[in-house]
Order: C-alpha cells, then structure tokens, then sequence
C-alpha cells in the first residue's frame, strides 16, 4: 500500500512507460508506447484522487458516470448537457449499442430477461458485505460486435473491510480492471469516475470509503504526442 498523492503515482507512471515501454502497433495505426500491468493505489480519505498534472473535465465526468447509471445507449442525454465525449462513436440516430450503462443496467440474460448488476452489488453490500462476488462487468463477449466502443474499463469489484470498533461503519474500496488503458487521455478520467462511483456506491450503503485500486492491462501511451504527454 502507498500513501503517495495521486500526482507521484501518475507520473512516476508516465516515467515507467516511458523507460520501460515496448513499441507496439494498435487498431489506429499511430503506434503506442507500451508496458502490460501496472497498479496504483489511491486512499479516499486522503482526498480526492484528480489527477491536476493534466486538465481533466470534472462536469464530463460526472455527467458521463449518471449516463452509465442511467442504463443508457444513446448519446442525446448527455449532449442535451453540454457533453459531446462520446459524439465521435455515435450513429445518426445518436444510439452506441448496448455500451457500459447497458451492460451495468441491462445485462441480457438466455431467456429474454436482463440484470441490473448495480442493483445486484447494492444488494449484496448490504446484505452480505463479506461476498467475495461484489462485482460488475461490461464485458459481454455475446455482444462486443454491437457495441461502438467495446469497453475499456471493463470490470469493477468491491471490497468491505469491517469496522474496527463497535457501532463503526464499514470501509469500501473498489477495484478496477481497464484492459485498455490510454494513460494520458483515458486513465486521469476513469481513476476520477470509479472514485466518485465508490464515494455514492458507499453513501448508498452506509459505508464509509476505503482505497480505489486502479489496475491496468496494455497501458500506453500514443507514439506521435509521446514527448508532449510525457514531459
């Protein structure tokens, strides 16, 4: 465990990729930087961990968080805010396929059925808090082809330690498994996101907020604008 503040983790991160980084191709043709796992540790109580080394649009990741709770596919919610992240993937008709909202909200099941997966893990935290299965994924292998973005941030769990003293709360702590991780544009925005899911996820069941654990598989950084994100 690390009580370094999330500026010395993130770019003692950049220098490791930098140092240690193999050349890689990738779907885009630019070429990426890369190292494959790598793990920070952040203790919520020591702060909010926003990354202040880069600008990081704090309004686009909350409204994109409350778009994911919403369960929803389609672009219209968060441009009718001032949000436009995810513009780029979008058909006409605004719709990206059964993206992260869906998959959290709506998982299909055989039988023409679906689970709420963050139901299930409010459920289950106050429930059973010591479950070992407290965890969503946005990685439906049946339905990656439909998906405009298959997820990168792609599995999340959480963890309750017990109170320390009688009549005290529970700590939550959440980790996060991104198989993809664009460490100058994605991971500053998903480290924020998944700390603020954690802070409501905890309120929601009286619960006090432990660590986020960030944990990266390819992560990497893009050929062409390395020295400019690096230095």
């Amino acid at each position: 465990m690390t009580d370094r503040p999330i500026r010395h983790q993130y770019e003692d991160f950049m220098r490791h990729v930098a140092t240690h980084g193999v050349a890689k191709g990738d779907r885009t043709g630019t070429g990426t930087r890369s190292v494959f796992g790598h793990q920070m540790r952040f203790d919520l109580n020591e702060g909010f961990p926003l990354v202040t080394t880069k600008k990081v649009h704090l309004k686009s990741i909350i409204l994109e968080l409350l778009w994911f709770l919403r369960g929803d596919r389609n672009v219209r919610w968060l441009q009718e805010r001032g949000c436009t992240i995810w513009d780029e993937w979008a058909r006409e008709d605004g719709d990206l396929g059964p993206v992260y909202g869906v998959q959290w909200r709506n998982w299909p099941t055989a039988d023409g059925g679906h689970i709420d997966q963050i139901a299930q893990v409010v459920e289950t935290l106050r429930r059973n808090p010591d479950s070992r299965r407290i965890l969503v994924s946005a990685w439906n292998v049946a339905e990656l082809d439909q998906m405009a973005l298959m997820p990168c941030h792609a599995l999340f769990q959480f963890y309750v330690a017990p109170a320390q003293e009688p009549g005290g709360r529970g700590k939550l702590s959440c980790q996060l498994y991104q198989r993809s991780a664009d460490i100058f544009l994605g991971v500053p925005f998903n480290i924020a996101s998944y700390a603020l899911l954690t802070h409501m996820v905890a309120q929601q069941c009286d619960l006090d907020v432990g660590d986020f654990i960030w944990t990266g598989g390819d992560c990497h950084v893009f050929v062409e604008p390395k020295n400019v994100q690096i230095h």
